[in-house]
């Protein structure tokens, strides 16, 4: 690294630093102001013994450390755990745009240096590795990520929150500002502490769970404020480096990265969700779409102002503007004022009838856009007009970036994407099946037999159903769900759904129930001509290990059945099939659920290659570690090269959404790194780069680990009868549930089983409580199995780390979670057992295993310190956990007492609350949840 660049670089740091600290002495004004000098001491007093806690941990200090956290009154401690909660939120500010900063300042002093992860980075080894434009184009029309938001219930902040944190961070972006005068500055101030004082007086709460309407709200948010700008600008940026490095040639390049949802959509184990509110969903979302392409119109009043005095126009465009003063009628007050602008009438009628289209008397007219095509169609006559008179600067920046977002967008902003769980289908199955009397125990059949059942239903062209048949209502509901798809492709285009997801797949069985159901509307027929039409695809998800093993098998057995395999050339030969890392790690650990979906991944790939089949996998990621969490770029770099040819879908959840999307720098990176990775991965699959033999040697090895690991994991999990009264007990999982961060239920079924435990609130109960259990429980010794404290193993280890990208990612997401985790504020939580040998026995094999693994991911990294190779993310964490220690302290002292009270039939609003605000605080203080 050059002198300038470390210099720049701790420049850098010491800004990072500052905003940190002048965010710090603000909230510590509001503290005095709010309340009083002795707020202000007690919450220092408490930051200063926890400080010296964890410079150096001796049992005298953590017993006055205690003390000092026990002896809080309750109208003080309620303060305090808002002070820090509150800092936290401040610090997590200041981190993302620092994040922002240090991006500008790269790109500001790095000359001709290309930004690791940049687009640039990716399209100039393109070209330096020698690829023709051609193959660059023939890379480009390969490549496909769609990112899909869900409303799975993670993000435990409020809108209001968010609100107040986005002009904050607007705020502490300008102190960067070197032209603004001491005036301004102490302005800037005075506005941010209005902004803190007004966070402080903002309830971090909800007082009710979110409807599925209010999270879908929510989602927009992200697509009005940050995505309809961001997503153009990274296409933008592609196509800048291609024209840089490839200039004999134009380029557009194909749409290969949009955004979908499930928020309306999933209704897996959410009764709120149904039919009706699917079609209010999808009106949201167009709505949406409409008050944006109106408002960007709006913005081009002023820059199309060319009058047909100086320039020419395109007869074109003049046809284009009588047939539309034949056709729209315009009921205000025209906005141009000179006929001779006739881009500015142009855009009049183009506003006319985008308003037009939620107007249903207006259907099927010629005073509304009926179809995105024919928006999109007046902008390409605008734009050809415009280049006409040479005028195409001003094409380019503004008609082509439109012309984008109409690509990426259309209509329905998103792509919705439906779930619902297996079961549902075959109790609607049994009951159609039952009434026309093909068979009164349809789901006792075996399962060969229901799929020769199916199959043949699928190959008959008469109706299952009836609207003359009464049925039960979640059969009614199941079919409507059905009828509203139809629908929706027929008023909002057949991009608006086409994946419909099911979740808990076992069999071909739960696939081939819904492809009936889609014939049952018209989403899947077969024409007079033998041609098949199929616009809904079923993708199976397969969650559990057990599933995983099963789900080659199931695919060559659908893909071998002619109605099916035509199913999926209707779909252009492409099968979406979903991967779930959530329910395979809580079912195997997480060394053991890694290891099973590579193998899967690879099996499934194989299985759809005898076929001439691509397949999309959709990656059902979580936000947090224990549920396959990661940055986006790695989460695309973690698959094996040849397994994304047909494209790949992410989940995006909960918290991480807001960490991506909040702002729009942070989003821009985040999108550019998955850009370049994708370009990577694609290289990677044409070149055979890896070791094919060193791979295979490897496998085999981590196989060893997984078997081991499996075995570990299930015999504490599965086998150890105590093990959930252990996990309830030792942590906030019931208190989580009261949080109200989600519209659907946190339980499949009201059980206290673990089978019916979600994901979610596993995960979110062992980060709370800081063992961050699911995220490396095993790992150790699985590891050790291999190792044996073998030298020569050792050696074997450091290679695979340095050389096989797959284990580098597991070790070092391994690494993230044991820094994060911290075993002796965990013990305070295990105190809570009220049997202390249940206790002493669970949390010392989970001690023990924690020890190990630590040990072994220093012998196998070569690091002195856990992240040493990722130095800003290690002092982020050592900086934070001095305050969230306090917090972690402050919930277990509640919880207790809140706990003891309900033992005894009372109950403590007040005292909830503050459970409530300790989670809501640690989430921020570890910047993850579930």
């Amino acid at each position: 690294m050059t002198e300038l660049a470390t210099v720049s670089k701790s420049n850098s740091s010491n800004l990072l630093r500052r905003d940190i600290r002048f965010l710090g002495n603000i909230l510590g004004e509001v503290l005095v102001h709010q309340g009083g000098n002795e707020l202000l001491d007690i919450v220092e007093k408490i930051r200063e013994a926890s400080k010296s806690l964890r410079a150096e941990f001796l049992p005298e200090m953590h017993e006055d450390f205690k003390q000092i956290i026990n002896a809080l009154e309750p109208d003080i401690r309620h303060q305090v755990i808002r002070a820090f909660a509150i800092y936290f939120q401040l610090v997590n500010i200041a981190e993302q745009n620092h994040r922002i900063r240090r991006k500008r300042d790269y790109e500001r002093t790095a000359g001709e240096n290309v930004q690791p992860g940049s687009i640039e980075e990716s399209v100039k080894d393109l070209k330096e590795r020698g690829f023709s434009y051609d193959e660059v184009q023939d890379i480009l029309q390969g490549l496909s990520l769609e990112l899909v938001m869900t409303a799975h219930p993670t993000e435990a902040m409020r809108r209001a929150i968010l609100d107040i944190h986005k002009r904050i961070a607007d705020d502490v972006m300008q102190l960067d500002n070197p032209t603004l005068t001491f005036r301004e500055r102490e302005q800037l101030r005075e506005k941010l502490l209005n902004e803190v004082i007004t966070l402080w007086q903002t309830d971090e709460l909800r007082d009710r769970k979110p409807t599925v309407l209010d999270e879908v709200r929510n989602g927009m948010y992200y697509f009005h404020d940050t995505l309809f700008h961001v997503l153009p600008e990274v296409y933008l940026e592609l196509e800048r480096n291609l024209t840089k490095y490839y200039p004999e040639h134009n380029w557009h390049v194909p749409t290969y990265l949009r955004f979908g949802s499930w928020i309306g959509g999933d209704r897996d184990g959410n009764p709120s969700v149904t039919a009706e509110v699917t079609w209010e969903t999808l009106l949201t979302q167009r709505k949406l779409a409409i008050r944006e392409y109106q408002r960007i119109i709006a913005d081009l009043f002023r820059y199309l102002s060319f009058s047909t005095t100086i320039v020419e126009v395109t007869e074109e465009l003049m046809k284009s503007i009588q047939e539309d003063s034949v056709r729209v009628f315009l009921n205000r007050t025209p906005e141009w004022r000179n006929e001779k602008e006739p881009y500015r009438v142009k855009l009049t009628y183009m506003t006319e009838k985008l308003h037009n289209i939620i107007d249903e008397s207006k259907k099927g007219t010629t005073e509304r856009y009926n179809n995105v095509s024919e928006f999109m169609e007046d902008l390409q006559i605008i734009d050809r007009s415009l280049r006409h008179h040479y005028a195409d600067y001003v094409a380019d920046t503004h008609i082509r970036n439109m012309i984008r977002q109409v690509e990426l967008f259309g209509f329905h902003t998103a792509k919705l994407d439906i779930r619902q769980h297996s079961q549902e289908h075959e109790n609607a199955m049994a009951e159609i099946l039952a009434h026309m009397n093909i068979t009164e125990n349809y789901r006792d059949l075996p399962e060969p037999e229901k799929v020769i059942l199916l199959e043949k239903i699928l190959n008959d062209p008469r109706p299952l159903t009836s609207t003359y048949q009464d049925y039960s209502d979640s059969t009614t509901e199941c079919l409507n769900v059905y009828r509203t798809v139809f629908a929706a492709q027929e008023e909002f285009g057949t991009g608006c759904i086409n994946s419909y997801l099911i979740s808990m797949t076992e069999a071909a069985s739960d696939i081939m129930e819904v492809l009936v159901f889609a014939k049952e509307v018209g989403l899947f027929r077969k024409e007079m001509d033998g041609t098949v039409v199929c616009t809904l695809q079923s993708v199976p998800l397969f969650e559990t290990i057990d599933d995983l093993h099963a789900a080659p098998g199931i695919m060559r057995e659908l893909f071998r059945m002619p109605v099916y395999r035509e199913s999926v050339a209707a779909m252009h030969d492409l099968q979406e099939i979903m991967l779930g890392y959530s329910d395979s790690n809580k079912d195997g650990g997480m060394v053991t659920a890694n290891w099973e979906l590579r193998v899967a991944l690879k099996e499934i790939t194989a299985a759809a290659d005898e076929f001439n089949i691509k397949l999309k996998f959709f990656h059902g990621r979580g936000g947090a570690l224990g549920r396959g969490g990661m940055p986006l770029n790695r989460s695309i770099l973690a698959q094996p090269p040849h397994t994304v040819g047909g494209g790949i879908k992410i989940t995006e959840q909960g918290e991480v959404i807001s960490e991506r999307y909040a702002l729009n720098g942070i989003a821009y990176r985040s999108l550019e790194q998955a850009t370049s990775a994708l370009i990577k991965q694609a290289v990677a699959a044409r070149t055979s780069q890896r070791n094919d033999l060193y791979e295979e040697k490897w496998e085999a090895i981590i196989k060893q680990m997984s078997e081991t690991s499996l075995k570990k994991y299930q015999d504490l999990v599965f086998r150890e009868p105590e093990f959930m009264k252990f996990f309830r007990e030792s942590t906030p999982l019931v208190e989580v549930g009261e949080l109200n961060i989600g519209s659907r239920p946190s339980k499949r079924k009201n059980s206290n089983r673990f089978e019916d435990l979600r994901a979610i609130p596993w995960v979110f109960a062992w980060t709370q409580s800081r063992y961050l259990f699911p995220a490396w429980y095993a790992a150790g010794t699985g590891i050790q199995e291999f190792y044996n404290n073998d030298e020569e193993k050792l050696k074997i280890l450091q290679d695979m780390y340095a050389n096989f990208p797959f284990f580098r990612s597991l070790m070092d997401t391994l690494q993230f979670a044991v820094v994060k985790a911290d075993l002796i504020i965990a013990n305070e939580y295990a105190n809570m057992c009220s049997d202390d040998t249940m206790k002493d026995r669970i949390f010392g094999q989970i001690e023990e295993e924690f020890v190990l693994t630590k040990g072994l991911i220093l012998k196998i990294t070569g690091e002195n310190e856990l992240l040493d190779n990722e130095p800003t993310l290690q002092e982020s964490i050592r900086q934070r956990n001095p305050y969230v220690d306090p917090l972690s302290y402050l919930q277990v002292q509640l919880l207790a007492e809140l706990r003891e009270l309900r033992e005894q039939g009372g109950d403590d609003a007040i005292l909830l609350r503050e459970v409530l605000l300790t989670i809501n605080g640690i989430a921020a203080g570890l910047r993850n949840t579930g």
